[in-house]
């Protein structure tokens, strides 16, 4: 028996368990490594994305509004982002938001150096 396998045998993993690890998102893996927690890693996952869907829509999309329009904009993306984290334990949805947050920022300092040097 090989090293790996009786790491799983230690752990109590089967086959079928390892077969689906390693088909988790990139993100996803990580988080479970580290935790060893299936839940924890979850939680995990649907706080980056909700804190990376923040992060985006501020970047991107927000607007100055009232504070009870807000809080509804901030609740119903709550509720998105769980829908989002069943997504994201199979398809990189982590990943494409940390994409589109990079592309906004770099977006960003390229529209403030602009408007810096008065071209805008």
């Amino acid at each position: 028996m090989n090293f790996m396998g009786s790491l799983f045998f230690v752990l109590g993993l089967t086959k079928a368990d390892q077969a689906a690890i390693d088909r988790f998102s990139p993100f996803l893996k990580f988080y479970y490594q580290q935790t060893q927690s299936a839940e924890t890693a979850n939680w995990l996952m649907f706080f980056t994305i909700f804190g990376l869907c923040i992060l985006v829509y501020k970047l991107g999309f927000a607007k100055k509004l009232p504070l009870l329009k807000s809080a509804i904009i901030y609740i119903f993306m709550f509720v998105g982002c769980t829908m989002l984290t069943f997504l994201a334990i199979f398809l990189p949805i982590a990943e494409g938001l940390v994409i589109a947050a990079l592309i906004l920022i770099i977006y960003k300092i390229r529209l403030n150096k602009e408007k810096k040097a008065g071209n805008i």
